[in-house]
């Protein structure tokens, strides 16, 4: 059955899986390069970009306001101009770009407007266009903080102090960061309310600003600061995406086999390297080399218990293995993950029970208790890591139905066949 088609039977491992995966570059290294790249003083290039769905919105949204974005072999070559409207942007269902392009477009010259996918509409933005107007942006989204909106840009924007509840979505902070040396007085953004969730990504962003030469302060905990100046990107070399790796790396672990993840960095701000002390953790071993990182299942399959606050977008694959497992798993620290592309807790309690298992949504997460699988459809509702997870437990499974992994496009490529591969190489 082809990958488009609505049920794609999820290969099942005839044993212990043997591979070496080479992963596309990670979308949140992407999608923030390019971002920078457009509000950069000189022309640049992004190396080894990731193309999927999601880094080909950001990368249209962008043209759209001015900038030259175009192919150069496997690179992407940028050439800034000043933001521009009238301009129509389609964010898609992708959170980098209903987040990170209205800070841009409020440096645009003319009205932007902003939509996506239905689900996109159902997505948070409401701290972030607030923090942007006390900042000195004019938004018109009919009071709903959400999509349909429209950014009346002036060609500058004052900028300053800010305050911000950012525990739905460490995005809104990185999003005005990341134009805030644009900004006529910088940006201060202050932190109030429930932890900030996914802190690496917001240490991945001050990491590139610096790279660009971007002064930031991050001394002070749960305040960033931007000094106003020159953003000069004059080349960035995107990373392997490593919370692409997990499903791959599940593999090895569920099957009691091998898989190596080539090129997985030394150094890292990516959330994907927790995936070495989470599987560890699970039944793993892990060895990092040359070649990349390995990890070797061991035949055990352990439940954990874990906040997974810092890299929520793990939490898929850790609970298609914790339903594997052979005792309890309890995931917490989550909640920001009802508000992804669809409510992560309550559909991977439910795939899971749909497949004979005992998974308990909590507020802030899911208990997963083991207990023998059978097949059945798993579905995607319309989310990358869903799809990926569905594979995951339909490599000892048998009868796993993944509904629509053509979903996994958003940011992996060719899932299928990278997966067959893996399984049956």
């Amino acid at each position: 059955m082809p990958a488009s088609a609505p049920h794609w039977p999820a290969p099942a491992a005839a044993g212990p899986v043997d591979a070496e995966v080479t992963l596309p570059g990670s979308k949140s290294m992407t999608n923030r390069a390019l971002v920078l790249a457009a509000l950069s003083e000189t022309p640049s290039v992004v190396r080894r970009p990731l193309r999927s769905r999601d880094t080909d919105l950001m990368a249209a949204a962008l043209r759209s306001l001015g900038t030259g974005v175009t192919a150069d072999g496997a690179d992407w070559a940028v050439v800034p101009a000043p933001p521009r409207g009238p301009a129509a942007v389609d964010v898609g269902n992708a959170g980098t770009v209903m987040r990170f392009v209205p800070p841009v477009a409020a440096l645009a010259d003319g009205e932007v407007r902003f939509d996506g996918d239905p689900r996109a509409r159902e997505r948070p933005v409401g701290p972030l266009l607030s923090a942007l107007r006390a900042l000195g942006a004019d938004i018109d989204d009919g009071g709903r903080g959400a999509l349909p909106l429209t950014v009346r840009g002036t060609g500058a924007v004052p900028g300053g102090a800010v305050t911000v509840d950012a525990s739905g979505s460490s995005q809104f902070i990185s999003a005005l960061l990341l134009s805030g040396a644009r900004f006529r007085n910088g940006v201060e953004v202050r932190h109030e309310g429930p932890p900030v969730p996914s802190q690496p990504h917001l240490d991945m962003t001050a990491a590139m600003l610096r790279d660009a030469g971007v002064e930031v302060d991050t001394s002070v905990p749960d305040v960033w600061r931007v000094a106003p100046g020159p953003i000069k990107a004059a080349e960035v070399v995107v990373e392997p995406d490593l919370s692409n790796a997990a499903p791959f790396l599940a593999a090895a672990l569920v099957t009691g086999g091998r898989v190596t993840v080539r090129d997985w960095p030394a150094r890292t701000t990516q959330p994907g390297d927790a995936l070495r002390g989470l599987f560890t953790d699970m039944g793993g071993a892990v060895e990092h080399g040359p070649d990349g990182l390995t990890l070797r299942g061991t035949g055990t399959v352990r439940g954990i218990t874990a906040d997974l606050r810092e890299v929520g977008e793990l939490t898929p694959t850790i609970a298609a293995v914790a339903a594997l497992a052979d005792s309890p798993s309890r995931l917490t620290g989550i909640a920001h993950l009802r508000r992804h592309e669809t409510d992560r807790i309550a559909a991977l309690a439910r795939e899971v029970n749909r497949l004979g298992g005992d998974a308990e949504e909590l507020p802030d997460g899911l208990v997963i208790r083991p207990r023998p699988l059978r097949g059945g459809v798993f579905r995607s509702y319309d989310d990358h890591r869903m799809a990926t997870s569905g594979a995951v437990i339909g490599l000892v499974v048998p009868g796993v139905l993944v509904e629509d992994i053509a979903t996994t496009g958003k940011t992996l490529p060719d899932f299928p066949g990278l997966w067959t591969g893996v399984v049956a190489p």
